[in-house]
C-alpha cells in the first residue's frame, strides 16, 4: 500500500481585494490539481480501498 506525505500550504488570511480573491482561487485550483494527480497515481485496488473508482476522480474533485 502506498503512503503519501500530505503538504497543505499556508493559506492567506481572509482579506478583500481582487488580488486576494485571485490568489485564493489559484490555491484552490492547485490543491484540486495535486489531489487529482495523486489519485490518478493510485492503483484500482488502492482507489477501491478508499471508496473511489477511477471514473469518479474528476467529479469528486469538482465537489471539493
Amino acid at each position: 500500500m502506498a503512503t503519501f506525505d500530505v503538504f497543505t500550504p499556508a493559506r492567506p488570511a481572509p482579506a478583500t481585494g481582487m488580488f486576494t480573491a485571485m490568489l485564493g482561487r489559484f490555491i484552490s485550483w492547485n490543491d484540486r490539481r495535486v489531489t487529482v494527480k495523486m489519485l490518478n497515481g493510485l492503483t484500482d485496488r488502492e482507489l477501491n480501498d478508499i471508496g473511489l473508482e477511477r471514473a469518479n476522480i474528476a467529479s469528486w474533485s469538482r465537489r471539493r
